[in-house]
């Protein structure tokens, strides 16, 4: 099944509460997407925040692959993330963040940005992290990364599935991704076999989008879902 999440406005507003909910039970399949970027707006006080609970049963499978997030100049927004994976079920989750609105040269001008992710597996703790940054802390991580013009995507991957138990020509296929227009990293997450977390900086959107694609040609070869045409209407 294919599903496309719409916000019903332009974007993210000043005051906006968002909430998502995705149950998949035993026996079905589903991939998520989104139809366009998310654009979090100027605001001039207050903040926007969201909320997504993903949950997958034994037997389900979920790919949540939504469009980037894109926030705009004096924007404020938190979102949390709360995934739960039941023991055999499978998940490819995938969340990116540019830089904001690059053709109209207003890049990491955002006041402030919360992104939270919890993810359990079985009913264990496997990942937690946090992003907690202005734009300009955000844009020296850019440049670390070597972004050039100071432009550069964030992709971030929680791969869950028995299928990806071990390592291997998998693993060592999106390893060979990294290059200088993209690094990409892969690491298992604690104390779950299959469960694993990958990293991606990219140069700009056209790059991150190569990237994504390969990513999902090599994941297909153990996933085959993930074969599944990204048509969008």
């Amino acid at each position: 099944m294919l599903v496309q999440v719409v916000n019903p406005t332009a974007g993210i507003l000043e005051g906006d509460q968002l909430e998502l909910d995705i149950g998949v039970a035993a026996g079905a399949a589903v991939l998520v997407v989104t139809p366009s970027v998310s654009r979090v707006f100027h605001m001039r006080a207050g903040e926007a925040t969201g909320v997504q609970r993903l949950a997958v049963e034994a037997g389900g499978w979920l790919e949540f692959l939504p469009e980037p997030l894109v926030p705009h100049r004096a924007s404020r927004y938190r979102q949390a993330t709360e995934i739960d994976v039941a023991r055999g079920g499978e998940l490819v989750f995938a969340d990116f963040l540019t830089p904001g609105r690059i053709a109209r040269a207003e890049t990491w001008a955002w006041s402030r940005l919360k992104l939270e992710l919890s993810v359990r597996v079985s009913g264990e703790l496997v990942l937690r992290e946090r992003v907690d940054q202005s734009g300009e802390e955000l844009k020296a991580l850019a440049q670390l990364a070597g972004a050039e013009n100071d432009v550069c995507c964030f992709g971030n991957f929680v791969l869950v599935s028995a299928a990806l138990a071990e390592g291997g020509a998998w693993r060592e296929a999106l390893e060979s991704l990294h290059g200088p227009g993209a690094w990409v990293g892969v690491s298992a997450l604690r104390g779950n076999a299959g469960a694993w977390s990958l990293k991606i900086i990219a140069r700009d959107g056209a790059e991150m989008r190569r990237v994504v694609g390969e990513v999902r040609r090599i994941l297909s070869e153990r996933l085959p879902r993930m074969a599944t045409s990204l048509r969008r209407v």
